[in-house]
């Protein structure tokens, strides 16, 4: 695949992923009249099966990253190199802000917000690093052992994620930045961005390490 491919794959992905995510919480409190557990439920379920479809379609292009996060792990295993990584990130930025945008052009809501919905404090943080570790070190089990498993690692990653963490598990700076662009049910304050961004890139790097230690080629199960 040329680089011009693999970019174009993930800021596809990236505003797929940041559409749905915004998009469906959306409409999922509008239908729901209010009630954000029947809300959450919703966003909940177009995430996870909008992961698996990207991940399963794109995954032979650009490994389909949409996530910084995750570039930053194959990073640090050195399977891509500083300068794609880098293009990476751009492109996974820019197309969840476009994925943004393009949520609220289909419900009529104004292009560009400021979200308002207070995430903030340390069991926040903490949820973040633990969501993006659990992600993270999904992706590399599964690619290590079941690799045809990776897109439902992610999707069920994600799914469970938003229901047993604090945060609701955005696991991924590209997106969390997106969603402070939008006041709707998926918007984070801009002021709680730093703490989130803070928490995943920790929990992207200790998975990195964690998996390099349980997941080492050659290795045998017992």
């Amino acid at each position: 695949m040329t680089t011009f491919q693999k970019l174009l794959a993930e800021f596809i992905g990236s505003v797929i992923l940041s559409g749905v995510v915004i998009g469906s919480g959306i409409l999922a409190l509008a239908l729901a009249n209010g009630n954000q557990a029947v809300a959450l439920i919703g966003n909940t379920i177009a995430t996870g099966a909008v992961l698996w479809v990207i991940v399963a379609t794109m995954a032979p292009v650009s490994g389909a990253h949409f996530n910084p996060a995750v570039t930053l792990a194959f990073l640090l295993r050195g399977q891509v190199s500083l300068t794609l990584a880098f293009g990476f990130v751009v492109v996974q930025v820019i197309g969840c802000l476009a994925g943004a945008v393009l949520a609220h052009a289909m419900f009529e809501l104004p292009l560009i917000q400021t979200a308002t919905t207070e995430r903030s404090g340390l069991a926040k943080v903490l949820s973040e690093a633990v969501a993006t570790f659990m992600l993270v070190f999904a992706i590399f089990g599964a690619l290590r052992h079941v690799p045809r498993a990776v897109p439902a690692a992610v999707a069920l990653t994600i799914v469970a994620g938003y229901w047993w963490t604090a945060s609701t598990s955005f696991a991924n700076p590209a997106i969390t930045m997106a969603r402070a662009f939008s006041d709707t049910f998926a918007g984070v304050r801009p002021q709680d961005v730093s703490g989130f961004l803070a928490g995943q890139l920790i929990g992207a790097m200790l998975a990195t390490l964690i998996a390099r230690l349980i997941f080492r080629p050659g290795d045998k199960s017992a």
